[in-house]
């Protein structure tokens, strides 16, 4: 059975995965800061999925020793990891110059910063493995600069991006392979005042669409298709002002 470990899983679209990957014939390693939250989704899982291994363990991505100690206890206690999925993030940025550099510096930190020591982590381990496949949970939002509350979060996701596809064209050729993905909008925990969107897909269906992506070992996917690839060719193009009111 296949080993995919998952950051972030204490809730929304961690959790969702987690939930779906079991159903597909996955064993789980998961980890976030709320591990109360972990014991009862591993619960559910077991419970709906008996024959599922789960490992569950308290993780901060910004306590960067930690992410490889918890990595390599994963990959010792399942006997390796096929999969890793860098999903744990924070949204939590101000508008650029309105005195809040603490609420981005906290977002850049962990969605950026944090995302590389569980991209390093996960690195070392398929190097060591020769095989591998990771999974980096970007946005739809990294797709060009955003105006207001975005603009921090947006640039980190973009960083991950490309953070992903380095790593991509340094092992191309050998048995690890990358996805990246780009979530439009759908229902999590990070969702906020955006839930009243029409565009805004459930969370089950919009963690379906990763599941897939992933599953496929695609290298980048806007999920879900519809409406993220087309508005995707568009928030490409329009102009500044357009932008900022869009937002």
């Amino acid at each position: 059975m296949p080993t995919t470990l998952i950051t972030g899983a204490s809730s929304g679209l961690g959790a969702e995965m987690a939930r779906q990957l079991a159903a597909r014939g996955h064993d789980l390693a998961l980890c976030a800061r709320r591990t109360d939250r972990l014991v009862e989704l591993a619960t559910e899982i077991t419970t709906a999925h008996p024959d599922r291994r789960v490992v569950v363990k308290a993780l901060d991505v910004t306590d960067h020793d930690a992410v490889f100690r918890v990595f390599e206890e994963f990959r010792d206690e399942l006997g390796g990891l096929d999969r890793v999925v860098v999903n744990a993030g924070l949204g939590k940025g101000q508008p650029l110059g309105t005195g809040r550099f603490d609420a981005n510096r906290e977002t850049a930190e962990t969605n950026f910063i944090g995302a590389l020591a569980q991209t390093e982590a996960a690195a070392a381990i398929f190097r060591a493995q020769d095989a591998g496949h990771l999974v980096m949970v970007s946005s739809f939002s990294a797709l060009r600069g955003m105006p207001k509350n975005i603009t921090t979060y947006a640039a980190t996701k973009a960083a991950v991006a490309h953070l992903a596809e380095g790593f991509r064209a340094d092992v191309h050729g050998t048995p690890i392979k990358v996805t990246v993905l780009y979530p439009g909008y759908i229902v999590s925990e990070m969702s906020g005042t955006s839930a009243r969107t029409p565009l805004m897909a459930s969370t089950e269906k919009g963690v379906h669409a990763m599941v897939e992506a992933m599953e496929k070992e695609k290298k980048s996917a806007l999920v879900p298709a519809w409406p993220w690839v087309s508005l995707g060719f568009v928030i490409k193009r329009v102009p500044a002002g357009l932008l900022r009111r869009m937002s």
